[in-house]
């Protein structure tokens, strides 16, 4: 089998500090307890450079929970899977709307298997974010685990809609129309463009050359 591997952001470990350090700026801007508040989309700000994305959100939590949420971080990172979870759960149950709690949760879920589960909380982080990349680019990694490869396409496709030099999504949707949808276009317009966008992996110039091959031998049959 060919060795195609697929992107998936560690949110916690890969962006979790600009999560962090926002959550606690935006802490001290928490109103008085027990006042009701109106509900309002998340605010969500994405900044891309050479490295990737940095996805922070405003958003009013107090000092326990942001101690809670690094302590899942750290538990995910350390392969706990079941005690991450169980941890993110519990962020969850006193702020609903942290979207990075949602995202992680979303792949430590899909780490153990259970794609039903990833695929719900990836989807409640697209209902708090519509437009986030990183919910797009995870969800699509389930749906294609779970052969609903024409849905992992539109996932994919809707974090470029958004964000179109996000680089793992350009791979992810790259190997998805190559070994899953044999549509060589597609992969082909997907892997230039995630070579063009991280010239360091030098993997993919490899994965452009046997896609070449494969489709000049089908050319010739």
């Amino acid at each position: 089998m060919r060795n195609h591997s697929e992107a998936c952001l560690r949110i916690g470990a890969r962006l979790g500090l600009a999560w962090l350090a926002v959550l606690g700026v935006a802490a001290a801007q928490a109103s008085s307890a027990g006042k009701p508040e109106t509900r309002r989309p998340a605010r969500v700000e994405v900044r891309q450079d050479v490295t990737g994305l940095t996805i922070t959100q405003q958003l009013r939590v107090n000092a326990e929970v942001r101690a809670d949420y690094a302590a899942a971080v750290g538990l995910l990172e350390q392969g706990q899977h079941e005690a991450g979870i169980a941890a993110l759960l519990r962020v969850l149950e006193r702020a609903p709307d942290v979207l990075a709690a949602h995202i992680d949760l979303g792949i430590a879920y899909a780490t153990t298997g259970d794609l039903d589960r990833a695929e719900a909380s990836l989807r409640k982080a697209l209902e708090l974010s519509p437009r986030h990349p990183a919910a797009h680019n995870e969800l699509g990694l389930v749906l294609r685990r779970k052969g609903q490869f024409k849905a992992a396409k539109e996932s994919y496709q809707a974090a470029l809609d958004a964000y179109p030099d996000f680089h793992y999504a350009h791979r992810n949707l790259a190997i998805l129309c190559d070994l899953y949808l044999a549509n060589t276009t597609c992969a082909r317009e997907h892997y230039e463009a995630y070579a063009r966008l991280a010239p360091a992996d030098t993997e993919t110039a490899k994965w452009l050359a046997a896609l070449q091959n494969r489709a000049g031998g089908k050319e010739a049959e």
